[in-house]
């Protein structure tokens, strides 16, 4: 993986790289199409709402990633733990209070040309989802126009570029939009990171 440096007001506490790996991407698209059966319209806090969210998801739990058929998908959990770790090497207070991290339930999305998620969001929002510290993204392919992501109170925009993959505060400081997409498919990989459950 290779770190990219953002523009925009220092700190912003984005951290973001390239993973590098395209088949790896390609790897992620490929599941997410063959298998049709896991796919559902995209949900918001508010359910499913096209005003609000634009897109088809499949999430995935963390027992999936025990079956063969997962493979890829924890082969990009493991680059996105070394994002993660070069991430606390930028902030090394939460290295200390947060040297290793869980994920729960995460999301593989497609959007079609005018899909979107338009309405500037962040990830910690109510008592149900206060135990998310860190939000991730990865996008899995290059959009031919549109589909950025704009970080509001960083006035940060970001282009879809394959293997791109961001880390940033789970925290309503970082509200963000997804950008209409004007043509191609846009695909991402997203979700949460929280800290580990301690084993009594």
């Amino acid at each position: 993986m290779k770190r990219i440096e953002l523009e925009g007001p220092d700190p912003h506490f984005i951290g973001c790289w390239n993973l590098e790996q395209d088949s790896l991407c390609d790897a992620l698209v490929e599941f997410f199409e063959t298998h049709q059966d896991k796919q559902e319209a995209g949900k918001s806090a508010g359910g499913v709402d096209l005003e609000v969210k634009n897109s088809t998801d499949i999430t995935v739990h963390p027992r999936d990633l025990e079956s063969d058929e997962y493979k890829a998908i924890r082969e990009y959990i493991d680059r996105l733990f070394d994002c993660f770790k070069d991430y606390t090497k930028q902030f090394p207070f939460l290295g200390q209070i947060m040297p290793n991290t869980d994920i729960g339930s995460f999301n593989i999305q497609k959007y079609l040309p005018g899909g979107h998620f338009k309405l500037p969001h962040s990830e910690r929002t109510s008592i149900q989802n206060s135990f998310r510290i860190l939000a991730w993204m990865s996008y899995l392919n290059d959009v031919e126009d549109g589909g950025t992501t704009t970080f509001t109170q960083q006035k940060i925009e970001v282009t879809p570029e394959k293997g791109k993959t961001m880390i940033w505060p789970a925290e309503w400081t970082h509200a963000h939009a997804g950008n209409l997409v004007n043509a191609g498919e846009k695909y991402i990989i997203t979700g949460w990171m929280h800290f580990p459950h301690e084993v009594r």
